[in-house]
């Protein structure tokens, strides 16, 4: 049997996401392995309940910015909701039911915005 090559150390307690070249946190990384997800320029917004208890969350994918700004960005976001939430991995989760409030938002400030799911 062949030994794996590609494996590695992808998450740790002390610096969250590893970077899979370098093995530095992401927030870290010297190697620039993992760039920031760039997009076709079209946001999507959903609504999601899987996975998460029964709860539902609003889901926002495509927003070409950092790990800084998307921070920033779903922080304006949430609070123009009145709700918490989260922004990591390049997606900006918003708790409930505010797709159409989030896509209003977006397109107030030039995006293109499409929802995507049900």
């Amino acid at each position: 049997m062949k030994p794996r090559t590609t494996g590695g150390l992808v998450y740790s307690t002390d610096g969250g996401r590893m970077c899979p070249a370098c093995r530095r946190p992401v927030a870290q990384c010297a190697c620039a392995a993992a760039p920031s997800p760039r997009g076709d320029g079209i946001v999507r917004v959903s609504r999601e309940k899987q996975g998460r208890g029964g709860k539902t969350v609003t889901v926002v994918r495509g927003l070409d910015l950092g790990t800084d700004d998307l921070a920033a960005y779903g922080r304006k976001l949430r609070s123009a909701c009145g709700s918490g939430g989260t922004a990591k991995d390049g997606v900006v989760e918003v708790q409930g039911d505010h797709v159409e409030r989030v896509m209003a938002l977006l397109q107030a400030d030039g995006r293109t915005v499409k929802r995507a799911g049900g």
